[in-house]
């Protein structure tokens, strides 16, 4: 493997040295920063985008068939490598499938484009680049399916130009959700990256942007890993989630940067089964709706932490989102060492996200905040669905500044404060405060050095609309 890739790959996790060499939480594995495969192929660049676009006629030059006979030749074990080959730098693509233990490798300075035609990704016949009130008619452009140990690394990009006209029509990936909204119907937008029954699945490196949808969708995995990943997507970009892992278990996204148009990361169960054995640590997340549970929690989430997080120019912060309609019980959850500034609402826990009926009730107890400092003031909301489904929460120096009594809402909790108590001290309507035995004064969480400014990639020219601001620099 280039000698380049790996120093950039090191480059890239600036901020590791703060860290050790292992992850071991609420994930049940020991997670250590994953290693480049040998390549059993490497392929060239033949496009290239001045300015971060394709020219017309590059349109139909698809690199799709040349990359997927490449993954589908690999013996597992090994990577597929995207390299570059000066002055060409991108590779189009339709739809990929990635093969049991094989690993798609983006070379630094290599992107990969997706194609802007919607009927590479019809699940039907055009059911894909459409609204109605079906929706979920695409293939994702990269689909992991009963493929263990699969991954995807480098320090390449791997763009879905969610926001360029689609090819046979007048409108963007973005506008087509804008307009779902609007009219109250679905859209049918591809997801970037779905990892389906795929055990030890790796992210690693990679820079993903402008997904038309989700960017990376985890379903029934057992072992997945994103290590050193950038996501980048402006925040008016709807539905965009960074990392959604669903119905899965013993995963860790850690040293990560995301920013998006909707949750940063977002834990989900239904059906499929619970949500359990997660850890999120060393990441920085900037615009989006923050490190969010839900909404889907009927399955059941527990046994995830959240620690050395820092949230910078978000909507939301740390929130728990559930209704009657989908909710369960979520429990042992642990929030320690977290950062806020320029967040509207920096903790948001509610059972009543929509008001949809039925009988699903959401329950959410034993939940901690350790060592949390919010920087900037913002809303606090903190509820449980009523008498009987009482929100259980345990404050431990955890600090609100700027704090004014009409932005902290509670209802229906039972609050453990201590043994750091800090001046979040909610009440409200059901509402019960204990201190815990031997508690003290707490001291705020030092947050000066915390927030720092998102990282670029020179694979391509980033199209994302609104990078986030470095607040270091930028005049306040």
């Amino acid at each position: 493997m280039p000698i380049r890739l790996a120093a950039r790959l090191l480059a890239a996790a600036f901020a590791m040295a703060l860290m050790g060499s292992a992850v071991c939480a609420q994930d049940t594995r020991a997670v250590t920063e994953p290693r480049l495969p040998a390549t059993c192929a490497v392929l060239n660049a033949r496009l290239s985008a001045p300015g971060g676009k394709l020219a017309g006629v590059d349109e139909q030059r698809l690199d799709t068939s040349r990359i997927q006979a490449a993954i589908d030749a690999c013996n597992p074990g090994h990577a597929v490598e995207l390299r570059v080959s000066r002055p060409n730098n991108v590779f189009l693509s339709g739809p990929l499938q990635l093969r049991s233990g094989v690993t798609l490798l983006v070379d630094r300075g290599a992107a990969v484009f997706a194609s802007r035609d919607p009927r590479l990704y019809d699940l039907t016949p055009g059911s894909c680049g459409v609204v109605n009130r079906r929706g979920h008619g695409c293939k994702p452009l990269i689909l992991a399916d009963h493929a263990p140990g699969s991954g995807i690394m480098g320090g390449g990009a791997i763009d879905g130009r969610g926001g360029e006209t689609l090819l046979g029509q007048k409108v963007t990936w973005w506008d087509l959700a804008h307009i779902a909204k609007v009219r109250d119907l679905q859209q049918s937008c591809f997801r970037l990256v779905v990892v389906r029954h795929s055990d030890h699945f790796v992210l690693y490196g990679i820079t993903l942007r402008n997904s038309p949808n989700f960017h990376v969708l985890v379903e029934q995995t057992n072992g997945f890993t994103a290590w050193a990943v950038t996501i980048n997507t402006p925040r008016t970009a709807r539905n965009t989630d960074g990392i959604d892992p669903a119905s899965s278990t013993n995963v860790s996204i850690v040293h990560s940067w995301i920013s998006d148009g909707d949750d940063d990361v977002a834990i989900k169960s239904g059906g499929a089964g619970p949500a359990t054995h997660m850890t999120i640590a060393d990441d920085h997340f900037y615009f989006g709706h923050g490190m969010s549970i839900g909404s889907e929690t009927n399955g059941g989430v527990s046994g995830i932490l959240v620690r050395d997080l820092t949230i910078e120019g978000a909507d939301n912060g740390i929130r728990i989102k559930s209704d009657r309609s989908r909710g369960g019980l979520v429990q042992d959850v642990s929030y320690n060492d977290v950062c806020m500034r320029d967040v509207k609402n920096p903790i948001l826990l509610t059972p009543l996200y929509t008001t949809h009926p039925g009988d699903l009730l959401p329950e959410y107890r034993g939940i901690v905040f350790r060592n949390v400092r919010v920087t900037t003031p913002g809303r606090i909301t903190l509820d449980g669905l009523d008498a009987d489904h009482r929100l259980g929460l345990t404050f431990d120096n955890v600090y609100a500044d700027g704090l004014s009594p009409g932005e902290v809402r509670a209802a229906h909790a039972q609050i453990t404060l201590g043994p750091g108590v800090g001046n979040l001290i909610p009440s409200g309507d059901g509402v019960t405060v204990t201190r815990v035995a031997g508690s003290r004064p707490g001291t705020p969480l030092d947050c000066a050095h915390r927030f720092i400014p998102f990282p670029t990639n020179s694979s391509v020219a980033d199209s994302a609309e609104d990078v986030p601001v470095d607040h270091a620099r930028a005049p306040r």
